[in-house]
C-alpha cells in the first residue's frame, strides 16, 4: 500500500530550501520510490511549492517534476485538506505567522530553525501545536551528519570515559561582496531581517550539545560585528547591524565545559568548516562534517614544553580515523524520512517545536549575556 502525503513546502526557492529540502530530500525520496515501512507499505511525499517568486517556483516545479506545481497563495493551499503537512523554510521573520496559520488549518508542522524571532514566539508555536493536537518537528540536521554520527558512536561505546570538555570551531570567510560575491545572502547581516551569528547558529549548537553531551545549563557569550559594511545582491553598500561572530562558553550537565567559536570572518586552518574536539579521561576525538578521528589514552604522546628546540612531535599524525562502517545518506533526507514516518505510523520523533524553542532560548540568552557581559543560567523550558 502507498500512503500519499500532501506537503505544502513554503520557502523552497532559497539556497537551503532548494538544495537540501527539495532536491536532496523530497525529490530524492520520490526518486527512490518513497519511504519504506516495515510492513511493506511506502510513504510517497506529494509536494506543492509555495512562495512569492512565480518564476523561481515555476522553474523548480518543471525541473523536478513536481506534478501539482506551485502557488503564491498560501491561504488557498492551507485550505486544501489533501495536504496534511506544512513545511517552512522561509526567513525567520516570516516563519511564525505562517506556522500559526498552518496550525489553525490543522496541518502537521515541520520547519527550519530558528522557529521564531524570540523565545516567546517559539514557545507560543509549541503551545498552539500541542493544543491543536498536530504533530510537529524542527530540522536538527547536524545530528545526522556522518562526522557527528561517528562521534555519537564513540560516546555510546564509552570510548571517552568521563567527558571533560568540548571545543567547537565553526566558520569561514564570507566575502564582503566588493571584489568577490558573498556566499551568504545580505539579510544574514541585518538584525532587522532576522540575521546574526547568534540567532542563526546557537539554535544548532543547542541541539548538538543537548543531544550528544548533556543539556546546556549556563552560557557566557560575546557577540560582535567584525565587518561593519558589506555589498548586497544589487551591488549596494549596506550597514551590517547583526553580529557576524560569537565566542561562547557553555556549561553542560555533569560539569562538562563547551567552548564554541563561530565566525563568518575567519580563514580556515583546520580539517573542516566545523570541527568538534571532545576530550575525556580515556580518550579524545575530533569530528568534522564527515570524518572523525580519535586518540586513545594509551596512544597519547607526552610532550614537554621547550620552545628552545624543534618540536619533535607530528601531532596531527597521531590520530586514528574512525571507519564509516555504514552508508551515510543526506542529513536532511534522513530527518525528513523520520518525520514522515512519525506522521503516518506514529514513530517517535523527539525534535518537536518545544525542542526548537530551546534553540531560540539559547540565542536570546547568548545575546543577553553578551550585552550584559556576564554568565546567565539556562532554565528548563516547559509549556
Amino acid at each position: 500500500m502507498q500512503h500519499n502525503i500532501g506537503i505544502i513546502m513554503n520557502g523552497v526557492t532559497g539556497r537551503m530550501g532548494t538544495n537540501q529540502h527539495l532536491i536532496r530530500s523530497i525529490v530524492a525520496i520520490r526518486e527512490q520510490g518513497g519511504v519504506q515501512l516495515p510492513n511493506g507499505d511506502t510513504i510517497m511525499p506529494d509536494p506543492i511549492l509555495v512562495g512569492r517568486n512565480e518564476e523561481k517556483l515555476k522553474a523548480l516545479a518543471e525541473k523536478y517534476a513536481i506534478n501539482r506545481c506551485w502557488s503564491t497563495d498560501l491561504d488557498a493551499c492551507l485550505a486544501n485538506k489533501e495536504d496534511t503537512i506544512y513545511f517552512d523554510a522561509q526567513t525567520t521573520v516570516r516563519r511564525a505567522d505562517s506556522i500559526k496559520k498552518a496550525i489553525a488549518a490543522g496541518k502537521h508542522i515541520y520547519c527550519e530553525k530558528p522557529t521564531a524571532t524570540s523565545l516567546e514566539g517559539s514557545l507560543e508555536l509549541a503551545k498552539l501545536a500541542k493544543e491543536a493536537g498536530v504533530k510537529n518537528g524542527v530540522v536538527q540536521d547536524k545530528l545526522f551528519l556522518p562526522g557527528l554520527l561517528k562521534l555519537k558512536r564513540l560516546i555510546d561505546s564509552g570510548f571517552f570515559g568521563k567527558i571533560l570538555s568540548v571545543r567547537m570551531e565553526f566558520g569561514y570567510w564570507v566575502f564582503e561582496g566588493d571584489w568577490q560575491e558573498a556566499q551568504r545572502p545580505s539579510w544574514n547581516y541585518r538584525k532587522e531581517d532576522g540575521g546574526g551569528m547568534v540567532v542563526d547558529m546557537f539554535a544548532h549548537w543547542r541541539y548538538v550539545l543537548d543531544n550528544l553531551f548533556g543539556n546546556v545549563t549556563a552560557v557566557s557569550a560575546y557577540a560582535t560585528t567584525h565587518i561593519p559594511k558589506r555589498i548586497d545582491e544589487e551591488g549596494k553598500e549596506y550597514e551590517c547591524t547583526a553580529d557576524d561572530a560569537a565566542y561562547a562558553t557553555f556549561e553542560l550537565e555533569g560539569g562538562i565545559i563547551a567552548q564554541v567559536n563561530s565566525s563568518w570572518a575567519v580563514r580556515v586552518n583546520r580539517d573542516d568548516l566545523l570541527t568538534i574536539q571532545v576530550d575525556g579521561t580515556e580518550g579524545s576525538a575530533v569530528a568534522g562534517l564527515r570524518d572523525c578521528k580519535t586518540q586513545h589514552r594509551a596512544n597519547t604522546p607526552k610532550p614537554v614544553w621547550n620552545p628552545d628546540i624543534e618540536n619533535p612531535f607530528h601531532f596531527t599524525e597521531q590520530w586514528v580515523e574512525v571507519p564509516d562502517n555504514q552508508e551515510f545518506e543526506n542529513a536532511f533526507k534522513i530527518q525528513w524520512e523520520q518525520f514522515l514516518k512519525h506522521v503516518v505510523v506514529d514513530e517517535v520523533f523527539p525534535w518537536d517545536l518545544l525542542e526548537g524553542a530551546k534553540g531560540t532560548q539559547l540565542s536570546d540568552l547568548g545575546l543577553k549575556s553578551s550585552e550584559e557581559r556576564r554568565w546567565i543560567e539556562v532554565p528548563e523550558l516547559t509549556i
